[in-house]
Parts: C-alpha cells; structure tokens; sequence
C-alpha cells in the first residue's frame, strides 16, 4: 500500500492530480465502478473559491474490523480539494463552509458522503463491497466484470506479478493461472519462454498463445537472433495480464485463439492527478545448481581406477567456475503521468542491463513508452494513442561448445599460461578460448504504435477505430576469430530481419438496459498483414591481428560464392475477420454469450480460405437466488462453454507449388557429349489448395464460490480441447511423385487434452492491521494422440557423438505429445554392455523396433502456491511452483557421462562411473537410460518490502512514498534431476516436427538476489 502526502497549500491542479493518482494508483488500483464516480466528482469544477474556513479531521476505519485504512481518498465534493489518510487512518482538511460535503473512497469499500455542518471532528467506518465480484476485466474488444464472465478466464493485476529479474511477460504469469504451464527453457538472459494453455493442440503448428498488446495482436515470429520476441516490453508498464482459457472467451480470436489469449494491458494516466515514480533495482546472480564434476584428485583416481591414463597438468581447475561469474543486473525506471478532465497521460523510460552468469553473456534493453487519451465534442468522441519504443542488444558466447567443453575437460590443465592469458592446448580447446574467438551479437529495434479513436453515436451506440503498427528489425552479427591453437579461419555472417504487423480495425459495440434485462452486442471487421523478411551474407578467411571482422569486413579474403553466397526471404500474410458478440443478462443472474468469428487467411488454400468459428456459454447466478441470499456463499456462479476455435500458426505459402532450380546430374541432363549440366527445374513441394485451418472443439463446465463473506474465493473447472484437421507434411501414397512430401489436413487424427483446474483464495485482515493472503492452483490434465496414419511421427533430434540421426520424441497413437520413443535400458550385463528389452523377439534387442512409449515430458499436474503477509509497513510475498508426471532426456549426460569417455581422460560427475560393471567400450546409444524425472518443486521468488512513511525521516515535504525490498528468486528447486535445472526445453525440431523436453547443454539458470528502492513523488 502507498501512502501520499498532501499539503493543503498545494495549488489545484497539482493538487488534482496528486487527488486522483492515489485514488487509482495508490489505493492499490480502487474499483471501476468507484474510480467512475469519483473522478467524475473530483473533476467537476467549481466555481470561484472562497477563502478556506473551516478545518475538519478525523479518522477512516473497516467498519467489519475496526481497523484503520491508510490510503483512503477524502475528496470535498464537487472540487479538486482532497487529501488521503495516513498509516492510522487519519485525515486532516479545509473545508470552504458547513455546507461542504466529504466523499471517502478506498477500494474494496463502498463510498460513503458526509456532510460537514457545524462539526470540526468526522470519523468514517466504511462499510466492505463486493469489489472481487465488481473486478473488471478485459475480454476481446472490451471488458466486462468478473461476475458477468461466462468463460474461463483469470486476470492478473502488476500487484500480484512475479518478482525478480524479469525479461518478458510470460515470466509475470508463471504460477498464477491454472492450466498455464511457463517454461523457462533455459537460464539465458532474454532466454524464449514455452508456454502453452490447456496443453498442446498441434503437431507442427506449436502452442504458443496469441499474445495482444494494448488491442494490437502481436505476431510470434521472431526478428532475429536468440531472444525471446515479447522481450522489448517492460514489464514495469504492464498494468494487468488476463488469459482467456476457453473457446467461449477466445473464439471472438477465431483463427488465432485455438491456443489460447493473454491480453496485455499497459498503464495509463488518471485524471487529476500528476505522480513522478522512480525505481532502481541492482541483482547479483549466481549459478544456481552447478553439476558436480570430479575434482581434480577425485579424476586422477577415478580414472586410474578404470584403467585410464591421466594427462597429469599438476593443476586443480574448475572449468565450470572458470566460465561462469556473479552477474550483476542493473533496472532503473522512471514513469509519470496524470491529466485534467478531458485529457490524461503516461510516459515512462527504463533501463535494463543484464549479465548472464556465463562470460560474454549479456542483455541490455531500453524502453521508451507514451499514450495518451483525449476527449472532444461533450466527451462523445475520445483518442486513445499508444507509442512503445524499445531497442535490446543481446550478446552470446558460443553455449553448447563452452559448456561441452567445461564438462569434459581435464580438471587437472591449468586454465591460464604463464602470462596469465587462456592457455592454449593442441588435445583440446580451452573454454576461456573459445569465449575470446567467438562472438553473437543481436541488435533488435521495436515500435509499437496504434491511434484508437472512438465515437458515441447514441447513448447506447459507440464506433471504435483501431489502427495499429507492430515493427521490428534486427542486426545478427556472428564472428570467429582466425587462430592458429586452435587451427580456424577467421569469419563474419551477418543477418538483417525485418518483422512488420500493420492492423485495421472498425467495430461497433451496443449497449441496452431496460429493466431486469441488459443487452450488449458487438460487431466488427479486422484487416492485418505480416510482413517478414531477411537477408544474409558472410565474408571467411581473416588475418590474424587487433581488427575484428565485425568491425571491417573488408579484410576477409574470401568472397567465393561456393562458401559465401548471400541469401534472403521475404514472406507476407494476411488475415481478414469478420467478428460479432451478444451479451445478455436477466435479473443479473442469469447470463448468455455468443460469439461467432469468420477468418479468411492468405496462408491457405483457394479452396478453403475462410473458417468461421463460433461459440456459446451461459452463466447462472446462484447466490442471487432467493434460496441461496441467506446461505454461506457470497458467491456462487455455475458456468458453461462450447466452441471452435482455429489455428493458422504453419508456414507460409505450403498450399502454393514451388520449385527449385539446380545444376546438377540430378536434376537436368547435357545437351551435348561434355559433362556440363544446365540448370534444371523440378517441384520441392505440390500445390493443394484444399489445405485449411486446424480445428479446436473445446468444453468448459466452471463453478466460481466465495465463502466466509468472501474472504475464501475460488473457481473449480473441467475441460476438453480436441484438436482435428490436423496439419503434416506426409509422404504420397503414390510412389511416383515429383515431389518426395505434400502438406495435408489428416482427416481422422485429433489430439485431445482435458484435465480438471482448481483455483482457491484466501484471505484474512486482523483487527491489528497484520494481512494474510494464501493462493493456489492445481491442474490435473491429461494429452492423447490418436488417428495419426503413421506408428510414429519422430522428432527430438539427439546431439553428440555416435548419436547423429537418433531421435528422442515420438507421436504415437494412444500416447501424449512429447512422448519419449526410445529403447529400454535394462541394465548391463556379464560382458560390460548395455541390455535392451526385445520387444519384437527377433533376438535382438536395441534396435528400432523395440522402442517403447517410456513418458512424456508433458506434466500431468501443475500445482502453485502464492502467499502474502503485511504488517504495518512490512509485507513478504512468497510463490512457489511445481509440476509432476513428466520426464527430462538428459542429452547432456548421454553425450557426456559415460565410462567410455571418462578412460580417455574426459571428466564428468559421478554418473559418469554409476554403473560399477560396465565396460569401458560400451556404447550410449539414445535409451530410457539417459530419461529422468523432470518433476520439482521450486520457491520462484521471495520478497520482502518495507513502505517508508517519509515523515518519519523529514522528507515529507521532498517525496511521497519510499519502498525499500529485497526479492530472491530461484531460491531452491527440489528435483530428483540431476541437471542443471529440471525446467529446459532444448529446440530439437525435426523437419518442423515439434519436439519436448530435450536437455542438452543448456545455459545454468541463476540463482539471483534483488534489492530495489522505489520513490514516488
């Protein structure tokens, strides 16, 4: 909670917009309804102002506890005169006369009026309201109340965000909604974040979400280099986060929301009030769970022990200490904002600068963001503009090759020469080399602009325009240093993307109250088009000597198309949408929406353009029945949900012919007795303009309680998602073909997720002031593949030696995705080899055909728990987070770890030696030896915060609020997995083919420490 102080001599228009600022910020952001009211009061305005006369003061309390409030707004009505109360709820003001009239307003509360008269004490107990119930929240192009909600969804406001270093909007999330699983995949610093609602629906085509900004649907393409694309966002200027879970809250999305809606609303000035709000936050990061390699005397004994010989250097080296460091991370943000009555306003700037916890890892992200909203003609027409600017600059070292190197090198080598320089070795090259030869550096520029004007055509009747412009570029630089020790020539690629998402839009929204009865319709058309392209060229064979490549790419020697031939893409898609939603409530009880959406995309084809998508839900209001007002729930709202929603997330242009053009004895024929070929034209893909948008058929039954006179709140809901039409890229059934693959819709197979989410609430408020607030959710769920045409479609490609061409992942009918499709390990037997299970009883158990369903890296259950308590000035929020029933292949240690290796003087952990018979020739071929569980319990962070009261130190005067907190973020995971971190994700797609739950080399997570001061002004 803020508390602002108010000085009575204060002009009116500071005044004003001090007044309305708390009223909206302060008070922890006071309900629609209320901030309507008061800031309509607080910005009437009155006439010439009399001399003040009388001073009143008294004192603001719960009228259900006895407790103070700080924080509350005390308006006099009909002016810009207010104040707030202080940390014992007290207030003091000048009043013009006795006739003045006191508003008193704090969220959660109803407010209340109170003539002056002839008293010069007024103490106010305030009675609670149903705020939970009255909470808006944001839907497609519009918003509606929690309680009016027919679909499954869930906001989250900026107060109940994840703490810590945060890159993007996913990781604010992670936790907070059931059913939403957030997967880090891997600790880098602007590392992609996997995330998926309600499970996975499709084969090639992903499961991200669709992600809308401020109105503005965002397109998922990257621009370039490593780093996750919502990135460029602050998440300092994010307001609230709502998921839209179900086809009923997601279909008015059609062809977009088959995987579900997060709406990303930003903050916005307030009238009548101006606040100036600075930040500063520095983090120290560690690595969090270092693997435990043999020390350098355990090496010398475990690899004698085996029959090795051990390079003996003499020295006791930790490579994985020698790349890594404590990291520091600086944020520092700054946001002000405010407005009169017709016109309000919000910047803000910030800074980040991250290191990773691996050398030469950095992001570095600066942001810029202003909107603005003005009213004209009598308040009928209103501008709302929105501006973001952001540029990152993303720095990598060469990952995979460092960390293999770390893990495998001989403890015993010294990690510098003489010179105190990276020593340089001819039998392997020293990490610290590495991060000196290679570079990867990716500059990324984002605007995000949109003008949304809105019209009120009739009391009941609003024309909304929305105009919209989403574009990025990037600059990828990856460099190589020539070397003699180790033996490289010198390089330099570079890749230039672009990203352009231009959106239109017109929409009418109808609103009608008559009685019991209340009617909202809307109707609209949306026009967008993405724009992606790239292009790339490169230079090789550099001298040696002080001027890197990037910096002068004219001293590369070799210009030769064979290995520099430059290269580019360019690729536009378009989506046209027709859109309608009915609203209807009788007797406030019960409640029916439908929705229908029709999308025509570029990307299929002729024959199958537009889908159309609809969906219906209804709501019945039980605790507004007479049989159930006197009964225990404050609450209680059944819901139900059916519809379909699309998925046009695949690549461009497959429903289109395309050829390729090639010299070569394959592809044309001489025209004369010589060897010399023409260039010749053959098909790489058919044409099939049937080819359409896959289909999501989803059910949702919800029940939303409150009890204890609302202090226990929670939702129960059961759903089905079916996905069908399901799009691969399939062999022909007809041997002779031009073309080895077509794109095709497979008829019968669906893939099916359905599970059960429960979201439960408390909270307690002591007559003493001490607050407690405990949170959870659980998803039980379940993934199911079936009608697929093929045994097994594989992807997951392993990575190491020996292991080229093996796979890890398979869809196989009857089995989730991300089923791990690999032999069974079965031991070693009397020889030192690995045993297999021979599932086809030909004698030879290991080969392909003995491959099992061993899991999936799906979880079955996600479970979350979030906590807070506040005291006075103090408060501690805690969220930990978990998931159960899925596996992890450790590539890592399949590549690694094994006895093989450890005889020929390669380090590794104890699991490189847990098999006491094994053979020192035994082969690690991809198997259920190398598949763990991937399940953990992890505290995500915990902060600890104290609100200052400035007049306690003086500073009443110079700022109106301080905090002061601490956060620790990945604090301990508890895991049976003995990676770096159980939560990866390693991109191992194959030809498109999505794959799940792969760890290989993948960057440490950190374990980091936050200290923060934030004043506002």
């Amino acid at each position: 909670m803020t508390y602002f102080y108010h000085p009575n001599s204060l002009v009116s228009l500071s005044t004003r917009w001090r007044l309305l600022f708390v009223l909206l910020a302060g008070c922890s952001l006071i309900g629609s309804a209320q901030a309507q009211q008061l800031a309509r009061l607080s910005g009437e305005r009155s006439g010439q102002s009399a001399p003040a006369d009388i001073t009143v003061s008294g004192r603001v309390t719960d009228a259900s506890t006895n407790e103070s409030l700080a924080g509350c707004t005390v308006l006099v009505k009909g002016t810009q005169k207010g104040t707030t109360t202080d940390a014992n709820g007290a207030f003091r003001i000048v009043v013009p006369n006795e006739e003045a009239v006191l508003v008193i307003g704090f969220i959660g509360f109803v407010s209340q009026e109170e003539r002056v008269g002839n008293r010069t004490t007024i103490n106010v107990a305030l009675k609670p309201s149903a705020s939970e119930l009255a909470q808006v929240v944001v839907i497609g192009y519009g918003t509606t109340t929690k309680k009016d909600a027919t679909g499954a969804l869930k906001t989250v406001k900026s107060t109940e965000f994840n703490r810590g270093i945060i890159n993007s909007p996913e990781q604010l999330l992670q936790g907070k909604v059931a059913g939403v699983n957030v997967t880090s995949v891997s600790g880098e610093p602007g590392a992609r974040q996997s995330i998926t609602v309600r499970g996975p629906g499709g084969v090639r085509t992903g499961s991200t979400p669709l992600f809308v900004l401020d109105g503005i649907p965002l397109d998922n393409s990257s621009t370039g280099g490593a780093t996750n694309p919502l990135s460029f966002l602050n998440p300092q200027d994010i307001e609230s986060i709502d998921v839209l879970k179900d086809a009923s809250a997601t279909a008015i999305y059609g062809a977009r929301g088959a995987n579900g809606v997060i709406l990303i609303t930003t903050k916005k000035g307030k009238a009548g009030a101006t606040n100036l709000t600075v930040s500063a936050n520095v983090g120290v990061s560690n690595m969090a769970r270092p693997i435990p390699l043999f020390t350098a005397d355990e090496f010398r004994r475990q690899v004698t022990a085996i029959g090795g010989v051990v390079d003996d250097q003499k020295a006791s080296t930790d490579w994985l200490k020698e790349i890594s460091r404590t990291a520091i991370t600086q944020d520092y943000n700054l946001s002000f904002g405010g407005g009169a009555d017709r016109l309000t306003y919000y910047g803000s700037f910030s800074m980040q600068n991250q290191e990773g916890v691996l050398k030469n890892s950095k992001l570095n992200r600066f942001t810029g963001r202003f909107n603005a909203t003005q009213k004209f003609l009598d308040d009928r027409l209103v501008l709302d503009v929105n501006l973001t600017a952001s540029r990152l600059f993303n720095e990598r070292p060469p990952i995979e090759g460092v960390l293999g190197a770390a893990l495998s090198a001989n403890p015993t080598f010294p990690a510098y020469d003489a010179t105190g320089a990276p020593a340089r070795y001819q039998a392997f090259t020293n990490p610290l080399v590495s991060l000196d030869l290679q570079k990867d550096i990716t500059t990324t520029n984002r605007v995000v602009a949109s003008i949304s004007p809105s019209y009120k055509i009739t009391k009941d009747l609003v024309y909304k325009l929305n105009l919209g412009v989403d574009n990025a570029s990037s600059t990828r630089d990856q460099q190589s240093l020539a070397s003699l020790v180790p033996q490289q020539d010198g390089r330099l690629e570079s890749i230039y993307t672009t990203n352009q998402n231009v959106l239109i839009e017109n929409y009418f929204t109808y609103t009608l109250a008559r009685g019991q009865h209340s009617v909202s319709a809307l109707l609209g058309h949306s026009f967008q088009k993405f724009t992606l392209g790239g292009r790339n060229w490169s230079v090789n064979k550099f001298p040696i000597g002080p001027i890197e490549p990037i910096n002068n790419p004219g001293l590369g020697q070799d210009l030769t198309l064979a290995n520099n031939r430059p290269g580019g893409f360019a690729v536009e898609n378009e989506l046209q949408s027709f859109f309608g939603r009915l609203n209807y409530q009788f007797r406030d009880r019960y409640l029916l929406t439908a929705t229908v959406r029709a999308d025509g995309s570029s990307k299929f084809g002729a024959n199958n353009k537009y889908g159309v998508f609809p969906s219906f839900s209804a709501g019945w209001r039980l605790s507004e029945e007479e049989f159930l007002k006197n009964g225990p729930f404050s609450d209680l709202k059944l819901r139900a949900g059916w519809g379909r929603t699309g998925n046009q997330e695949i690549p461009s242009k497959i429903t289109q012919a395309l050829f390729t053009s090639s010299v070569s004895n394959t592809t044309s024929y001489p025209l004369d007795n010589s060897t010399t070929y023409p260039a010749g034209t053959t098909y790489t893909r058919l044409a099939n303009p049937d080819i359409q948008w896959e289909v999501s058929t989803q059910t949702d039954l919800g029940l939303d309680f409150g009890l204890l006179k609302g202090a226990l709140t929670g939702s129960v809901d059961y759903f089905r998602k079916v996905s069908g039409k399901i799009l691969l890229e399939v062999i022909p059934a007809d041997p002779i073909q031009p073309a080895a693959t077509y794109w095709t819709n497979v008829p019968d197979m669906t893939i099916t997720n359905q599970g059960v989410e429960l979201d439960l609430n408390y909270r307690y408020v002591s007559q003493g002031g001490f607050r407690f607030d405990l949170g959870g959710n659980i998803t039980f769920i379940k993934n199911r593949v079936e009608g697929s045409p093929y045994s097994v479609i594989t992807s997951g490609s392993a990575t190491g030696p020996g292991l080229t061409s093996a796979t890890v992942n398979g869809y196989v009918n009857g089995q989730p995705i991300g089923t791990f499709f690999l032999r069974e390990y079965i031991g070693i037997d009397d020889k030192g080899l690995s045993k297999y299970t021979d599932r086809d009883g030909d004698g030879q158990g290991g080969t392909d055909k003995d491959r099992i369903a061993a899991g999936s890296a799906l979880p079955t259950r996600q479970y979350n728990i979030n906590t807070s308590m506040a005291y006075k000035g103090f408060d501690l929020t805690a969220n930990f987070n978990g998931v159960a029933g899925n596996k992890v292949y450790d590539n890592t240690a399949n590549a690694l770890f094994y006895k093989a290796r450890l005889v020929k003087g390669l380090n590794g952990p104890a699991e490189a030696i847990g098999e006491s018979n094994e053979s020192i020739n035994n082969a690690a071929p991809v198997s259920t030896r190398f598949l763990k569980d991937g399940s953990f319990f992890r505290l995500n962070n915990l902060t600890l915060g104290y609100n200052l009261d400035p007049s306690r130190i003086g500073m009443k005067r110079w700022f109106a609020n301080a905090r002061l907190s601490v956060t620790g973020q990945n604090l301990f995971v508890i895991t049976k997995y003995n990676g770096f971190d159980p939560e990866v994700n390693t991109d191992r797609t194959v030809n498109g083919i999505s794959s799940y739950g792969i760890d290989y080399l993948s960057y440490p997570k950190a374990r980091s420490f936050v200290f923060g001061l934030n004043l506002t002004f």
